[in-house]
Order: structure tokens, then sequence, then C-alpha cells
């Protein structure tokens, strides 16, 4: 039998050393620690995929909380029943004793881990709307007062003028005109929309 930590924050700039605590607390070897950047809105990421992979039948995979396994309620159920169900591994989520596989499998403490597991998927993904909502209406309040949001506008170069004059006349593509002002090709075609 083997114990697995499994590790995710979201984005680069978030910390995950509350979590490498407890796992290491947990007792779980550094070498069989997993961390992951990256969204938990679905299952496809490629760190937790190939831990999956080596879950065997007695295995534990250890996390810190549900949200860190995912935030997409049906998906989380899912992936909960395909590991305990179909690869005969438990689960242990750190910050909820009742969501660990390793006892209560008695029909009662099935009841209530099922239960609790649904709970808290629940308020997982509600969480994830959340954010995606709190984003939307920063922005909205931004833009309302008139703060640029998004990517800056990439200044055009010293020599636009010359290029978008021999790329008019035909002379080039807009692909050349794209690597001689240093620009992807899209780019070249926002700058020059409508300018043909």
């Amino acid at each position: 039998m083997n114990i697995y930590g499994y590790i995710r924050v979201s984005t680069k700039e978030q910390n995950e050393e509350r979590q490498v605590l407890a796992m290491r607390e947990f007792g779980i070897p550094e070498e069989n620690t997993v961390i992951e950047k990256q969204s938990g809105k679905d299952f496809s990421r490629p760190k937790y995929r190939r831990l999956v992979k080596h879950l065997k039948p007695g295995d534990v995979l250890v996390v810190k909380s549900i949200d860190r396994l995912g935030r997409n309620y049906d998906e989380i159920l899912e992936e909960w029943r395909s590991l305990t169900k179909e690869r005969h591994a438990d689960i242990v989520v750190l910050d909820m004793p009742l969501l660990d596989t390793r006892s209560g499998r008695d029909l009662t403490g099935t009841l209530i881990s099922d239960i609790v597991l649904q709970l808290l998927s629940y308020v997982a993904e509600t969480e994830r709307d959340f954010i995606r909502q709190r984003q939307r209406e920063g922005i909205d309040a931004a833009q309302a007062r008139g703060v640029h949001c998004g990517r800056a506008a990439g200044k055009k170069p010293d020599n636009y003028g010359d290029v978008i004059g021999i790329w008019r006349a035909g002379e080039i593509t807009g692909r050349t005109a794209a690597k001689m002002l240093g620009v992807s090709h899209t780019t070249f075609q926002r700058w020059t929309a409508g300018e043909r």
C-alpha cells in the first residue's frame, strides 16, 4: 500500500505551502507528493491523471480539502466513485475526517460520507461560480471607471507605416508584413482591420 498526496493551486501565483505542510504532517513522503498548478474546473490535469494511473488497490490518495481535488460537482462525484469503486483506492480529505474511506465502510459510514461528499462537492463548484462572478463584476466596475482590462494594446513599431504601405500595394502578404513588424499574424490582422 502506497500513500500519495495531491496538491493543487489554480494559478502560478498561489502558494501551495499550506498544503505541503499538511501532507508532511500526515506523513506522506515528498517523492509521493504531486503538486499541480492548474484550475480545478475539470480532471483533465496531466499530473493528476499520471498519479491516478499509478494508484493500485489499497493505495491511498490524500488531499487537503475537497476543492483541491476539483470544483465540478458531477465530476468530483464521478472521480470519487471511480477511485474507490473501480480502482479500489482509498481517499482521505484532511479537512473533513468524515471523508476518509479507510474506515467506516459499513452502511451508515458509507451513507454519511456520501452525503458529506455531495454537500462539499456542491460547495466547491458554487465557490468556483462565485469567483467567476466576482471577477466579472470587478472587470465591469473597472471598465465603467474607464480602466482598460486585459492585455495592453501592443505599440506599433516605427516601421509600421512603411510596411503597411508595401502590404496595401499588394507587394507582400499579411504574414510577411507581420514578421517584418515582429508581431503575430493575429495582431497584424487586428491592427489592419478595415485598412485595406
